[in-house]
């Protein structure tokens, strides 16, 4: 496995590729990577000639009050999984060759991006947007595939490649989860032993979201107002948001005719905890049904 740090040999060894007819898969990541990455490195490995993972804890992307100093960098663990996968690049930028003395472009987000996680973190899309399009610039993949968990960013990508011509093909996985429904993620490390306990109220509130419609609940409100009693039984879980949206759009619904997105977000502690969870029409035509 090559380590590349420099955009401008990796773009030299993706150029190189792109002319012998090789197939580039990009697995964008800011490191402290877990089995929900190994899947997404996984399923690229099956679908392309070569696979490069960044790893890069993006400025642009946090708050004045968030955790970028303290963001966890294990690189050394990183680079291990990396290797185990077979992975053929593992590119490693700095902050100072991203984003050089001089930067001043910023990348305006898409409509999608501005409810709930917009909302919440008001820096947060422009700086994902910015550091995606830069990614792609530099690795120029034919295929960059993204989790399920961060739901509204991987729809906001798909409309920044589509509305700038970008030519990636944008393949979204399904959210990995611990056995207990947690939704794996970097930051789940920063949890207590106790905290990590409560942190499952999260996705038990969107199971019972799910339950909820499947048995025949049509209003929006009736929903949330499901998930949020669910969470509001566990003394350590403060709730940001809970939402029910088109899966498209990311716009709120007020009644229920179709798929649905139920999204949520709380906080364990000091943690911020995002999931969400996809019911399919299907499944609450048959379960209305009976």
């Amino acid at each position: 496995m090559k380590i590349i740090r420099s955009p401008q040999s990796m773009a030299a060894w993706s150029e190189r590729l792109r002319r012998e007819g090789l197939t580039i898969g990009f697995v964008p990541t800011m490191g402290a990577l877990h089995d929900g990455h190994r899947a997404l490195i996984r399923a690229a490995r099956l679908q392309c000639d070569a696979l490069v993972v960044s790893i890069f804890v993006n400025p642009t992307q946090f708050g004045p009050t968030e955790d970028l100093a303290k963001y966890p960098r294990p690189i050394a663990a990183d680079r291990t999984l990396c290797r185990e996968e077979g992975v053929d690049v593992c590119f490693e930028p700095t902050a100072d060759t991203m984003y050089p003395e001089g930067f001043q472009t910023m990348v305006t987000v898409p409509e999608i991006a501005q409810r709930w996680e917009g909302v919440a973190r008001p820096h947060h899309f422009a700086g994902v947007a910015t550091v995606v399009t830069k990614l792609f610039g530099i690795v120029r993949p034919h295929l960059a595939l993204f989790g399920q968990k961060d739901y509204q960013q991987a729809m906001a990508v798909k409309r920044l490649v589509t509305d700038l011509n970008l030519g990636v093909t944008i393949d979204v996985r399904p959210t990995i989860r611990e056995q207990d429904g947690l939704a794996m993620s970097s930051r789940n490390r920063y949890l207590s032993p106790e905290n990590r306990q409560a942190a499952t109220i999260l996705y038990q509130a969107l199971q019972a979201g799910r339950r909820a419609i499947q048995a025949g609940r049509r209003h929006a409100s009736m929903v949330e107002r499901i998930m949020r009693q669910t969470v509001e039984q566990e003394p350590a879980a403060l709730i940001e948001y809970f939402a029910l949206c088109d899966p498209a759009s990311l716009a709120p619904l007020t009644h229920i005719t179709g798929r649905v997105l139920l999204l949520g977000a709380i906080k364990i502690g000091t943690v911020r905890l995002l999931d969400n969870v996809v019911v399919p029409a299907s499944h609450q035509v048959r379960r209305a049904a009976k």
